[in-house]
């Protein structure tokens, strides 16, 4: 069993990863945490009690710190545990820091239940790769096992939709710079307007796009897209 502690200042986002985490097969969440102080007392005391926590769910908003020095101070006092980043931060430059400081994930909210969910089973898979004690084989044993944390799992799409056509859809919303109508996020991203209507509508359900109207000179308003 993976236990898993919940650092997020948010109480109604807390209870609802936790509940993702006790409904993930083979994790189940052992505390959570509202602020780095807390987070640091909680594994301090199950590292005494010799059942240190394996795999963190961290936000990187903290009301006493950013997240990322909380990972800083968690390897400076000799934690081991893995760092899943659940956060709204989309800047690149705390993506790039995140990856310095040994987060293995980067999951930007909001999300669907399936996404962690996704990044929870590559996240065992990858655990299990590692499990043997001794040396690795060789390289492709090594390759293997991150491939496992990196590879995007398209069972968490809904059918009928490919991740390629998804992040080309995504791509041509991140180059734009306002709203795009769906023929023309089509066009952009050599697919049809029903398509791209398609792939548009799930960046809005999981928020990683807007939907609004433009208003013309005559007729109905046309819904645009832009990235959020």
């Amino acid at each position: 069993m993976i236990d898993v502690l919940v650092v997020e200042d948010d109480p109604v986002a807390a209870d609802a990863h936790a509940l993702y985490v006790e409904r993930a097969p083979g994790f189940r969440c052992v505390g959570t945490a509202r602020s780095a102080a807390e987070a640091l007392r909680f594994l301090e005391r199950r590292r005494t009690e010799g059942a240190p926590v394996a795999l963190l769910l961290l936000d990187l908003y903290l009301p006493d710190g950013h997240g990322l020095e909380l990972c800083r101070r968690l390897r400076a006092a000799g934690h081991g545990a893995d760092i899943i980043a659940v956060t709204s931060a989309r800047d690149l430059a705390t993506v790039r820091q995140a990856v310095s400081a040994g987060v293995v994930q980067y999951l930007l909210k909001p999300f669907a239940a399936a996404s962690l969910r996704g990044r929870l089973d590559r996240y065992a898979r990858y655990r299990a790769s590692l499990s043997r004690d001794g040396e690795a084989v060789g390289q492709d044993e090594v390759d293997r096992a991150f491939a496992e944390l990196r590879t995007a799992d398209t069972s968490t799409l809904p059918k009928g939709l490919t991740t390629a056509t998804l992040e080309s859809v995504a791509a041509v919303l991140r180059e734009a710079t306002g709203g795009l109508a769906a023929a023309a996020v089509g066009t952009a991203a050599g697919v049809s307007r029903i398509t791209a209507r398609r792939y548009l509508e799930y960046l809005v359900e999981t928020g990683r796009a807007v939907r609004e109207p433009q208003y013309g000179q005559v007729g109905r308003p046309e819904l645009c897209y832009r990235r959020t």
